[in-house]
């Protein structure tokens, strides 16, 4: 078996981990194939599988390699869905950041996580990707994202005008720093944290929620995720930002956007004990009343 590994960085705190979690993959005997950014870094400080190999990107993931594993936060985990692409390859997330919400595996189940992988005990969650399909090329290879796709003002800009579509239908001109168009993974996101609802992965629908709206009367509103959203921008400013995940752009404001679902989901491995609401209550203390 092989797994491809890939971590954005290694601290010196992470260092026992690490090599705990190496020495289990030679115990299980699956071949790790190593990003090679992440390669280098520590090469010369953990004892590493004599078969280790390296990868650089996306065409280098072979039919052979069935697992990705992301050492890091979500962040890490986002980046990861970037180089799987439209492969079969399923994602482990395992938590070296703060929150861990979609890298759900704790540093204490490394070895359990390791051995879930030979024995086939974790379960996997299809999830939905979010396209961006635009009048100027963006975000190259990769125009999707897991958890959202936002448009923003520039800087210490005006707030702009985003006049929304579905499906070629006018749905509203949103007066706001900006708007976000969140998958059911990301509604726990970047939109939860401007009033957005939370909404189960398996929902198929974009949850559409806007940034600082000057109107009262504007709230975030769920649609399925077969409808097709566009939009057009008025600003003040020349540019305004795009943004995939954590990826970002500076575009013309004339640009044309529309987003719908991504062709392909992507699999997220979790540990059989592990489920959404666990995580709800878990990593957002969601329902939690110290009264009782």
């Amino acid at each position: 078996m092989k797994a491809a590994i890939y971590s954005r960085v290694m601290v010196d705190e992470q260092r026992n981990d690490i090599q705990s979690f190496f020495d289990e993959l030679g115990h299980q005997q699956i071949i790790p194939v190593i990003h090679q950014h992440f390669f280098e870094e520590i090469k010369n400080i953990i004892n590493l599988p004599a078969d280790a190999t390296t990868f650089t990107g996306a065409d280098d993931l072979t039919d052979e390699v069935e697992f990705i594993i992301s050492l890091g936060g979500d962040g890490t985990l986002l980046d990861t869905i970037t180089l799987v692409r439209d492969k079969d390859i399923a994602i482990m997330g395992i938590n070296f950041g703060r929150m861990g919400f979609l890298a759900s595996i704790g540093r204490d189940e490394l070895r359990v996580a390791v051995k879930a992988m030979v024995q086939r005990t974790y379960v996997v969650d299809k999830r939905s990707l979010i396209h961006l399909e635009s009048s100027l090329p963006l975000f190259g290879h990769v125009p999707y994202a897991l958890n959202d796709f936002s448009v923003h003002k520039r800087d210490v800009a005006s707030m702009i005008k985003i006049h929304t579509y579905l499906n070629g239908e006018f749905l509203n001109t949103y007066w706001a720093d900006g708007l976000i168009v969140a998958t059911p993974t990301g509604s726990t996101g970047y939109s939860l944290s401007c009033n957005g609802p939370v909404v189960f992965p398996d929902s198929d629908s974009f949850v559409i929620t806007p940034v600082a709206p000057h109107n009262l009367n504007v709230r975030p509103i769920v649609v399925p995720d077969s409808t097709i959203i566009s939009f057009e921008i008025e600003s003040r400013a020349d540019q305004i930002i795009c943004a995939l995940d954590s990826r970002r752009q500076l575009v013309s404001k004339d640009v044309q956007l529309a987003i719908r679902r991504e062709k392909f989901d992507v699999n997220l491995v979790r540990l059989s004990e592990n489920n959404f609401l666990q995580t709800l209550r878990n990593k957002l203390t969601w329902g939690l009343d110290k009264r009782n």
